[in-house]
Order: structure tokens, then C-alpha cells, then sequence
């Protein structure tokens, strides 16, 4: 697998698992989490995802700035890993959120959270800049032994990516199991078990709201091993044990983010510096070279610019995956067994999974000399990604599924019969893993294609405030599916899909053109 590519590339993989790991157990537990500690609608929740996750990668051009300018991306990566790790310290201190107090908490939740941001922002962009150099300096060398060698390593910048995106996905499969587990076992050592709608009627008695509802909080209490005599009490212990476990898990983040800090230090100097490349080559250059290269740099960032428009309506569809599929899990999925977080995992499983397959079946493709262009391959993720949606919407629609806040008023015995086995998630996240492989991984390698030498760093923080501009988006898919039938939601994303596709195809050959 790795045969023909740099040696600091597994390195630089492990180093990036860490950061996965805690973005995997926010992805599957953030939403849920703001809705059982602080009794926050899913919409409400979503607005806070929704910019959490906008600033992850929004601030990925302020790292890239910083790295850029002080030509110190090493240094800048090796801070991201220990801001993160601060800001999941904070989450992982356990303080029952009242009346009282939930204001300042819930202040003090969304800085670790900003925290956590920034230090992504100086972590990743930069470290995915480095895997770019190691590319631009193996096709440098193979320049220099001929065109075959050339094109050889040329074709290798895809796979590499795709490589390197498996690996970090490796903290990704493992971080979903988290905080159910460590969740379940501190509620059964209290002598209580796991319902995820339980935390929503909690805090709805708490506040006085319960209303018709106090039938369906009777039975799942009582269920739980709950005290149902005395309702506040029982609510109130509840969900301090439920949410106790989950800041337990976000001590198993700060273990990972320094794992991840001690292998990228062993391995540090053999990462490439951009900064020596791109000094050393600035002297070489002509008046009339300059002028040429200022030409084909405003051409690379039109192309730069048009995909990650595309790239935003994706995010905005894919990332779903931790917003209305992570409710959807929650409220229309058999979940006794399985709790919704976990299908969280389901995805860096198919990313470790299905990438060497999609790998042979391009390898073949260019040995075969019918190559399938990286714009190309893009679109072609995003008629994946509209099938998944498409999936959904025709199954909500036979179900019969009502909007998310009309299903829940039903009696629980209602609820239970119409819920969606297992088997729909696994569809839909294969669906939505398949567009991704053929558009994360290769967006990347897509960026460090076109981008300047003297702005690697900066042009992969633009991929990121990509998916930050379409995070932004994100809380819409709430909203919607609360307040209409969830076939309409799902009908919405399917539509963005498409119309990214048609777009994407309309600029296939320009964006080919740009990047031969």
C-alpha cells in the first residue's frame, strides 16, 4: 500500500488520529449531549453544533495564516494538539447543570468548545499542507530522473491521500464506542439503565412542560430502574449519572490528543518544511516567469474557488451525519440495543473499509489508461451522497413518518412499533461514506494541486472554511426535521446533491484543464 510514497506519511496519519478521535466522539455525542445536560431543543442544539463545527475549520485559515507567515508549520500543529486537549479537560469536568447555574455552564461548555475549534484550526489545514509537500518534493525528485518517473508520482498524490484519510479514520471507528459505554456503565453501577429519550422528559418535568407526555416519563422510568414515587428526584439523578458518563469520555480525548502530540514530535524532523522549498525557488524566478506565474495562479484559484463552492453544499448534506441522522437515530431507530452515538462508527468503518477497494478500481482505471479526473470524481461523490438522501426519503415516505416533534407526543408503544431497524442507518451512512471517499480525500489532494507554493497552508485552511461556511448550514436540517415530515427533509438534501452534481459537471473540463 504504501510502495512509492513518502516515508513520513504514515507518521503524519498517526499523528492526525488523535484529533479524529475527538471529532468523532463530538460528532456523535455534541447534540445529544447539550440536549440531556441542558434541556436544549435539538434545533437550539444545532445552532451550537452548527457554529462549533463552522469554527473548526473557519479557523483553519487563521492557522494557515499563522503558519504561512511565521513558516513555522510544525510548531503551529504541535500547539493545535495542546489547545485541543485544554478544551477537552474543561468538557470533561462533571457539574450538574440546574436552573441555578446553567447559564455560566453553558457559557463556560461553548469556550472549551471554542477552544477545541482553534486548536483544530492550527492542527489541521497545516498538517494536511505537510502531506502536500511531501508530494510536491517526491514529484520534484522524479522530475529530475525523467517524464515516465513523473508521471508516476503524479499519480500517485490521489492514493496518498486516500491513505492517509484511512488511517485517521482509525480514531474515528474507535471513538463512537466511547461515551456509550463508559455512559452505560456509570448508569448501571448507579443501578440505572440507558433510554436515550429519557434526558428530553427529564428536563420537561423539571421545567414543568411534560404535559401528555407524563405517561411516556412514567413507563421509561420505571423501565430504567428509576424511582417513580418521587419524579423530580429521580429526574434530577438521572440525568446527572447520564451525563456524568458522558464527560468521562472526553477524558479519553485528552489521552488521545496527547498520543497524537507524542508521535508527531518523535517524528517531526522528518516532516518537509515548505518554508525551504518555497524560499529557495522564489530566487530562480524571472520578471517574465513571475508575470507568467501570476497568470496561472489566478486561474488556480478561480479553480480553487469554484470546487469548494461545490465542497460547501456537500459538507452541508454530509455532516447531517452528526445533526438529523444523530436525532433521526435517536427517535426513529431501534436503539434498545444499540445506542445512537455509536452509529457514528459506522462511517470511518466504511472509510477503512471500502478506500482500498475504490483505490484498485482507480488503479485499474489508470493502468487501463482511462483515468478518472479528480473534478470528475467529485461529482460523481455527489450523485453518491444525493442517492443516500434519496433512500431515506423513500423510506420515511412509505413509513409514514411525521415530522420529528409530532412523532415523539405519540405513546411509546406507538413509537417502538414504527421505528426503523438497524439495517437503515448502515445503507444510508454506506451511501454518504461512498460520496465522501470520492470527495474529502480527494478535495485535498484536488488543493494541494492548485494551490501556490507560498500558500499551502492558507489554501487548505480555504477547503476547511469551506465545510465551516457549510456547518453553518447545518442546524437547518433540525429545524426541518422537527417541523415537517422527515421525507421532506430528506428531500431537501437530496436536491443540493443533485444540483452540486450538475454544477460540478458543467465545470469538469475547465477544472481539468487547470490542473493538467
Amino acid at each position: 500500500m504504501f510502495k512509492g510514497h513518502p516515508k513520513g506519511l504514515l507518521a503524519a496519519a498517526l499523528s492526525n488520529m488523535g484529533e479524529r478521535f475527538g471529532y468523532y466522539i463530538m460528532n456523535a455525542v455534541l447534540v445529544l449531549f447539550l440536549c440531556s445536560k441542558f434541556g436544549l431543543d435539538g434545533d437550539k442544539a444545532g445552532i451550537i453544533y452548527s457554529v462549533f463545527y463552522a469554527g473548526i475549520y473557519i479557523l483553519s485559515l487563521v492557522g494557515g495564516f499563522i503558519a504561512d507567515k511565521t513558516q513555522n508549520y510544525k510548531g503551529t500543529i504541535s500547539s493545535g494538539l495542546i489547545v485541543m486537549a485544554i478544551g477537552y479537560v474543561i468538557l470533561s469536568i462533571p457539574v450538574l447543570a440546574t436552573p441555578e447555574n446553567s447559564s455560566w455552564l453553558l457559557v463556560v461548555t461553548c469556550f472549551a468548545l471554542l477552544l477545541i475549534a482553534f486548536g483544530n484550526g492550527l492542527f489541521k489545514g497545516n498538517l494536511q499542507a505537510v502531506v502536500g509537500q511531501m508530494y510536491d518534493n517526491l514529484e520534484a525528485d522524479a522530475a529530475k530522473k525523467g517524464e515516465e518517473e513523473l508521471r508516476i508520482a503524479k499519480s500517485k498524490r490521489d492514493p496518498g491521500f486516500q491513505i492517509f484519510y484511512v488511517f485517521i479514520n482509525i480514531g474515528g471507528l474507535i471513538a463512537p464506542f466511547v461515551a456509550p459505554l463508559l455512559r452505560s456503565f456509570w448508569l448501571n453501577t448507579n443501578g440505572l439503565k440507558y433510554d436515550a429519550a429519557l434526558p428530553e422528559l427529564c428536563h420537561k418535568f423539571i421545567n414543568g412542560t411534560i404535559g401528555s407526555e407524563m405517561d411516556n416519563l412514567n413507563t421509561l422510568m420505571a423501565q430504567a430502574g428509576g424511582d417513580i414515587t418521587n419524579m423530580m428526584a429521580s429526574c434530577q439523578n438521572y440525568l446527572q449519572i447520564f451525563n456524568e458518563g458522558v464527560h468521562y469520555s472526553f477524558i479519553a480525548s485528552v489521552a488521545a490528543m496527547l498520543i497524537s502530540l507524542v508521535i508527531f514530535m518523535i517524528y517531526k524532523k522528518g516532516f518537509p518544511t515548505p518554508a525551504k522549498k518555497t524560499a529557495a525557488a522564489a530566487v530562480e524566478y524571472t520578471p517574465e516567469e513571475k508575470q507568467m506565474m501570476a497568470r496561472e495562479i489566478k486561474q488556480r484559484m478561480y479553480a480553487l474557488f469554484a470546487v469548494l463552492g461545490i465542497a460547501i453544499f456537500f459538507w452541508f448534506s454530509f455532516h447531517q451525519n452528526g445533526m438529523s441522522l444523530s436525532l433521526f437515530a435517536k427517535d426513529f431507530v431501534k436503539t434498545d440495543a444499540i445506542p445512537p452515538e455509536i452509529w457514528q462508527a459506522v462511517n470511518p468503518f466504511f472509510v477503512i473499509t471500502l478506500t482500498p477497494i475504490i483505490m484498485a478500481i482507480f488503479g485499474s482505471l489508470t493502468r487501463r489508461g482511462r483515468e478518472i479526473s479528480t473534478p470528475r470524481k467529485i461529482a460523481i461523490g455527489m450523485a453518491i451522497a444525493a442517492c443516500a438522501y434519496l433512500f431515506l426519503m423513500i423510506f420515511s415516505m412509505i413509513q409514514g413518518y411525521p415530522a420529528a416533534d409530532e412523532f415523539k407526543a405519540e405513546p411509546i408503544a406507538q413509537q417502538e412499533a414504527a421505528k426503523a431497524g438497524w439495517w437503515v442507518l448502515i445503507v444510508t451512512y454506506f451511501f454518504l461514506t461512498v460520496a465522501e471517499l470520492f470527495i474529502s480525500p480527494l478535495g485535498l489532494s484536488f488543493v494541494s494541486k492548485v494551490a501556490p507554493k507560498s500558500m499551502l497552508g492558507l489554501c487548505q485552511g480555504l477547503w476547511l472554511a469551506a465545510t465551516a461556511l457549510g456547518n453553518l448550514l447545518l442546524w437547518i436540517g433540525p429545524l426541518l426535521y422537527a417541523k415537517i415530515p422527515i421525507w421532506q427533509c430528506w428531500c431537501v438534501f437530496m436536491a443540493v446533491c443533485v444540483i452540486s452534481m450538475g454544477v460540478m459537471l458543467g465545470m469538469v473540463k475547465w477544472l481539468e484543464r487547470v490542473t493538467k
